[in-house]
């Protein structure tokens, strides 16, 4: 009896095609659900790290320029008004405000400084949105994505037990496909999430450094300012 009940577990297809194929019709749609979690992701994660690698090398190329001794207004003259680069871009914001903020006599008009540094903060605040953009995705999917394998597991071993108790059979060709099917819903519930966990850690911390080094330029950018404003 027990080589006839191996035989027939041996002769079941295990693959993951297979399982997905002879479950039921609502784990289907879980594994579904996390597959394309999963690729929505891995998109964003793929995204993010391209975004995240091009700011810090324009972040750096434009430090050089900033730092070169060449004078601002050359330099603006150069990116212009509408810049590709986030660090040019809040260097634009403050610029255009310094502009504006010159009277036609050449003297300034009173509160310039206060002025500048709400167009960069203003400007910061956009590029910080923009870097952190998708990042409560990955959030979503790593918390809920368990869990969401969790119902498709309980359902599918449900729906097992219901096969059993039907069949009145408890041998192991009866038990193991369905136990299997139930079990691939948390396997793909855990592979969306863990990536997602992961990267969503490391991308808001390498976000926050972003900002954190716009804050510091934007600092000094607005005491270079302040020092032509007071001499």
């Amino acid at each position: 009896m027990e080589a006839q009940t191996l035989a027939m577990a041996q002769e079941i297809d295990f693959s993951m095609w297979a399982l997905f194929a002879r479950a039921t019709i609502v784990v289907k749609l879980v594994m579904l659900m996390l597959i394309i979690a999963s690729f929505w992701a891995w998109s964003i994660i793929i995204q993010k790290l391209i975004m995240y690698r091009k700011a810090r090398r324009e972040a750096d190329k434009f430090d050089q320029q900033f730092w070169s001794g060449e004078p601002l207004d050359e330099l603006f003259e150069q990116i212009g008004t509408e810049p590709d680069g986030q660090s040019q871009r809040i260097f634009a914001a403050g610029m255009m405000e310094w502009r504006r903020s010159h009277k036609g006599d050449g003297g300034m008009i009173a509160g310039a400084t206060a002025r500048i540094d709400r167009s960069m903060d203003v400007a910061i605040a956009k590029e910080s949105e923009d870097l952190q953009r998708g990042l409560s995705v990955l959030a979503t999917v790593g918390s809920t994505a368990p869990f969401v394998g969790l119902f498709g597991t309980v359902w599918g071993i449900m729906h097992a037990f219901i096969g059993i108790a039907e069949e009145q059979n408890t041998n192991l060709a009866v038990v193991a496909p369905g136990i299997a099917e139930a079990l691939l819903a948390t396997g793909l519930g855990l592979l969306a999430a863990i990536p997602a966990v992961i990267f969503y850690n490391k991308l808001s911390a390498d976000a926050d450094r972003l900002v954190a080094s716009y804050e510091a330029f934007a600092d000094e950018f607005a005491t270079i300012l302040s020092r032509q404003l007071d001499s």
